[in-house]
């Protein structure tokens, strides 16, 4: 058995693709977990109206006087909620391609009796002011472990971007898939991120001055590495970018004029490098590949 797990929280304020997400694991698992926080927008109404019994809720009241640890527990949460063997984790701002449902799940059935791999790496698109625009440089994570094994001692860390394992948190030991995570969390209106920017001030205190700074701009701040998109978008997400794009009324991308800074040289550097050896300098990883 397969199982998808996720959390969410005040989802249809801010914006989050929760709907296409979910719908994106139903390609590929037997069920999906659905963490779902105590809200005033009727998020947990928006999961229930998928009407789909391989989709079971957890009601809670989550506490974010934990910090971003708070996410980790929640995630944690409803990762030991799931029935399966193995399971498939979503943030609520990712949506899975459906080639890469069909390649997790070929790839889950052959490396299931090898105990070495202990979970699956999934490729990223960070969309970044818009859906016609990604981020590359190495700020942004190329790959994350997104499949797990479950029934050990797996849990989610830090602010549950990723995986550890044991008391140590031992890096996970994962393989790659070429499978391909759309991540659709900073390709929305200006007033949807500044709604962003205020949820993340209540799990993220310490960053309060750098949050409220973000939360006042009118527009992204641009960045070394923005690419133009070429591809196509998820099947389950083109309603919800559709509606998205009429939103924002074709007001452009939503990230500021290029302005190039000392700092910026880093990024083209190491963008020199990977281009020439396919290996990204100072690459932060949650995992070690098997």
């Amino acid at each position: 058995m397969l199982s998808g797990f996720t959390i969410a929280r005040n989802a249809v304020t801010l914006a989050y693709p929760l709907v296409p997400a979910i719908r994106s694991l139903l390609d590929l698992c037997d069920e999906v977990v659905v963490n779902v926080g105590r809200s005033e927008d009727g998020t947990r109404e928006l999961v229930a109206g998928l009407r789909d019994p391989r989709v079971r809720i957890l009601d809670g009241a989550w506490e974010p006087s934990r910090g971003g640890g708070t996410l980790a527990i929640e995630t944690n949460r409803a990762m030991a909620a799931c029935r399966g063997t193995w399971g498939v984790y979503i943030q609520a701002d990712e949506v899975l391609h459906e080639t890469g449902a069909a390649i997790l799940r070929e790839r889950v059935r052959a490396w299931d009796g090898d105990a070495r791999v202990e979970g699956l790496l999934v490729e990223y698109r960070h969309f970044y002011g818009d859906f016609d625009t990604v981020a590359t440089n190495r700020h942004w994570y190329r790959r994350e472990v997104r499949v797990v094994r479950l029934g050990g001692d797996i849990r989610s860390y830090g602010d549950a971007q990723g995986f550890r394992v044991g008391p140590a948190w031992r890096r996970i030991r994962a393989r790659a898939t070429g499978a391909v995570m759309f991540h659709y969390g900073w390709a929305r209106p200006p007033a949807s991120l500044a709604r962003k920017h205020a949820a993340f001030a209540e799990f993220f205190g310490e960053l309060i001055g750098t949050i409220e700074q973000r939360r006042a701009a009118p527009e992204l701040e641009w960045t070394p590495g923005l690419r133009r998109f070429v591809g196509t978008h998820p099947r389950v997400a083109t309603e919800w970018i559709a509606a998205r794009r009429r939103e924002a009324g074709g007001d452009g991308s939503g990230v500021g004029p290029r302005r190039l800074r000392l700092s910026d040289l880093r990024y083209y550097v190491s963008d020199w490098v990977e281009r020439l050896t396919g290996v990204r300098p100072f690459e932060y990883r949650n995992y070690v590949l098997v």
